[in-house]
């Protein structure tokens, strides 16, 4: 008698294991999809309760009431507050997120001009963090109680205890004032401005690719030390992370019994101990990127980066509610986007986690 594919074990093991995926796959849509409807529900609520009138930051206050009253009708502002989060709702899911009351361009646009900024200096950021927190993270395990552990501790400690505004401006006294090892605040120099055919907006990435490397230097200069003081903060959460499960593999069974087998302490270390490190190293390298990503507000402000976090702070500072929540928005679409990333490299790093 010949079975078919379902009664058969091999295909009902098929249908459980297809069964398992389905269900994984709508948990986590499902998750995001209610994370997301909340941050809208969130912003929305914002937007209505801050001591701002929209109106007025529309029409001016020296409008008529006339003019006033017509302005709100068209906001939608005069509808009841159910029907106002459906229209804020629809418009969000167009990408549109209204016009911005200081530009005068729609705020998707603004945000589009200034993100690849933030994402130039988040990126290189968080090379740093991981090129140097991962390894000092490791070393710290290894040698605990050591020099170099304690080393890697003060690190981390004055990380997280200077003020970054003191940082930026004593590296800008430094290294910019006083050595010209680097250049001052701003994206480009002057001299460069303009010239360079925008593509993806990362300067670096187009000046490479259309082979102005003149343009090139003179951005990265301008980079490299915004992004090596973001650096600094990522590599003393990066470090402590590491060295905190490093620890703990350090102290497994597994570890135990590949030294009784002769195996050498770098190949147990490198090769069997941090890979079982690496799924919660990823979500944290990845909240710490998505941290970045948001906006370093003190550090675009200090540096004059005309970046994300520098937009919605000039936006705040103006009223410009419009703006202040699409950034909102944005910011909240990248940390829910970077987590469902990392939780899918924690799967296929960590079998045990599927």
């Amino acid at each position: 008698m010949i079975t078919s594919g379902k009664d058969s074990p091999k295909g009902g093991v098929s249908l459980r294991r297809f069964g398992s995926i389905g269900q994984v796959v709508a948990r986590e849509t499902s998750t995001i999809l209610a994370t997301f409807l909340g941050l809208l529900i969130v912003t929305f609520l914002i937007g209505r309760v801050v001591p701002i009138d929209a109106v007025l930051a529309v029409v001016g206050e020296n409008a008529s009431a006339e003019v006033y009253n017509n302005a709100k009708v068209e906001l939608g502002l005069d509808k009841p507050l159910l029907t106002q989060f459906g229209i804020y709702l629809v418009k969000i899911l167009q990408g549109d997120f209204g016009v911005s009351n200081l530009t005068g361009n729609p705020v998707f646009s603004d945000i589009a001009t200034v993100f690849p900024a933030t994402l130039e200096l988040a990126t290189l950021g968080t090379l740093i963090g991981v090129l140097i927190g991962i390894p000092t993270g490791v070393a710290a395990a290894v040698y605990r109680g050591k020099w170099i552990d304690h080393l890697a501790r003060v690190v981390g400690l004055f990380g997280y205890s200077v003020p970054v505004f003191w940082l930026g401006l004593m590296g800008l006294l430094l290294f910019y004032a006083k050595l010209g090892w680097v250049e001052g605040p701003g994206r480009q120099s002057v001299a460069y401005a303009d010239l360079l055919s925008p593509v993806t907006g990362v300067i670096l990435l187009d000046a490479a690719v259309q082979g102005e490397w003149e343009i090139f230097w003179d951005a990265f200069y301008h980079l490299i030390l915004p992004a090596t003081l973001l650096g600094f903060f990522s590599l003393a959460y990066i470090s402590r992370m590491t060295r905190s499960f490093m620890l703990t593999e350090l102290q497994q069974q597994y570890v135990t019994t590949a030294r009784v087998k002769g195996l050498s302490e770098g190949r147990i270390i490198w090769r069997h101990a941090l890979r079982n490190a690496v799924a919660p190293l990823v979500a944290v390298i990845a909240l710490s990127y998505a941290s970045l990503l948001e906006g370093s507000v003190l550090t675009e402000t200090i540096f004059a980066w005309p970046g994300l976090g520098r937009y919605i702070t000039n936006s705040l500072l103006n009223a410009d509610m419009n703006a202040v929540l699409g950034g909102t928005v944005v910011i909240g679409a990248i940390f829910i986007g970077v987590n469902l990333l990392s939780d899918i490299a924690g799967r296929l790093f960590d079998p045990r986690t599927r």
